[in-house]
């Protein structure tokens, strides 16, 4: 037998009603705010995250499925969202549309980590982006976005930490800082940390390692080096936050590694996320288009890794409603009736009802020992005395009742049972 590949994951029917609720409600939330879907390519070439999401990122270098197609051509398969959707507002003219661009995709990615919990090499998200404002009424939508859509799914215990790691004039200034602060202990940094030092200390901050942690502790914060538009910004953006009654809480130790990244950013975190505890992140690219030799266009957004989501979700006890499942069950009891239960049940899915037949040519006891175990509400029996009389005898499986009803109406009967 061949075994799934380390790090993904079937998603089996018994559990699919899960993703629905995650994928219905971010459709939902999204559209309230009148963002619309965007689709982009499972693969791009792979320039595009190189510059997108930056070549000294682990992501980039240490994590991206990269190959080459018969062309010769190098192709990855994308490790998120952001970079797909930039390459698209680019390609297709977006940015001479009308402004905000507002988008939000449902997307599977893949990058090539050691797994763990909430985190596949295969996993999904839930993003979305705008393009087009500058202000701080566009960070504090995308905020109100996020914070909507987590409260949609019943999530209470999840709470909104923000930033701000300024502009690249505020940067200069505590670039220097941090190198100042971090040369001292560079010999007891990790290699990467070590790497990181010059081309971006800001990296180092986000370091895991828990020796780098203990140095990053005492650190200077970026919040000490903004500049007066950079600190104007964001207590706009607090004060947008406070009078929509979004509780949040200031954290300086969130950093973003990219050049492109400016002024807001957050995390909205969870202890039931693992060790990482994020659950959701986002923040203002400005610079990201002019990576990509475009003309810069503001831009702000945010991922969710649906994942680790469904886990908060779970140790949350979230309220998700289950798929209703089978409406009713036809049971026939020879070639005649199953022929009569095969026509009936074509009549009721025409009618919006959903139905099994009996496919198995099993006994009558048997069907309704499978109607049970597919949980299926009423079971209309259809026999040589049901024939006659063109009525099924229909049963509801919660109480037991019984009652004859015939077949030119049992459409109508049950859609009165359901409502």
């Amino acid at each position: 037998m061949v075994n799934i590949p380390k790090g993904t994951k079937d998603v089996l029917p018994s559990e699919v009603y899960l993703w629905h609720r995650l994928e219905e409600t971010a459709r939902k939330t999204a559209e309230q705010f009148a963002f619309q879907e965007i689709r982009t390519p499972v693969f791009e070439y792979t320039e595009l995250f190189a510059r997108g999401v930056g070549d000294t990122s682990d992501i980039v270098n240490k994590e991206m499925y990269t190959f080459l197609d018969k062309g010769g051509r190098s192709v990855t398969l994308r490790p998120e969202g952001t970079a797909g959707v930039a390459r698209a507002f680019i390609g297709n003219g977006l940015a001479g549309g009308a402004m905000p661009f507002k988008a939000y995709y449902l997307i599977s990615a893949f990058r090539y980590e050691r797994p763990q919990a909430g985190r596949l090499r295969e996993f999904h998200q839930f993003g979305a982006e705008l393009y087009g404002a500058s202000g701080a009424y566009a960070d504090a939508e995308i905020i109100s976005l996020a914070d909507s859509f987590l409260k949609n799914l019943g999530l209470k215990e999840v709470k909104l930490q923000i930033n701000s790691i300024g502009c690249k004039t505020c940067r200069k200034e505590y670039h220097k800082a941090l190198k100042e602060f971090f040369a001292p202990h560079l010999n007891e940094m990790c290699e990467d940390c070590k790497s990181r030092f010059d081309k971006n200390p800001m990296r180092i901050l986000d370091c895991k390692e828990e020796g780098c942690k203990k140095i990053t502790a005492n650190a200077p914060r970026i919040l000490d080096y903004l500049c007066e538009d950079c600190r104007a910004h964001f207590g706009e953006v607090r004060g947008l936050l406070d009078a929509a009654h979004i509780a949040y809480e200031v954290n300086p130790s969130i950093v973003r590694g990219l050049d492109y990244y400016s002024r807001t950013v957050f995390e909205f975190v969870s202890a039931a996320a693992g060790a990482q505890g994020t659950v959701l992140g986002g923040g203002r690219y400005d610079g990201l288009l002019e990576t990509m030799g475009e003309k810069a266009v503001p831009a702000v957004g945010f991922a969710a890794g649906m994942e680790r989501l469904l886990m908060v979700m779970a140790a949350e006890n979230a309220p998700v409603p289950q798929d209703k499942g089978v409406a009713c069950y036809l049971a026939g009891l020879d070639g005649a009736s199953r022929t009569q239960a095969f026509l009936l049940a074509a009549e009721l899915r025409k009618e919006g009802i959903s139905c099994e037949v009996d496919l198995m040519e099993r006994s009558l006891k048997a069907q309704f020992k499978y109607a049970d175990k597919i949980g299926a509400r009423y079971v209309a029996v259809v026999g040589e005395s049901e024939l006659k009389d063109r009525a099924a005898e229909v049963k509801d499986m919660k109480n037991s009742a019984s009652e004859r009803v015939k077949f030119a109406e049992l459409a109508a009967y049950l859609k009165e049972k359901e409502n």
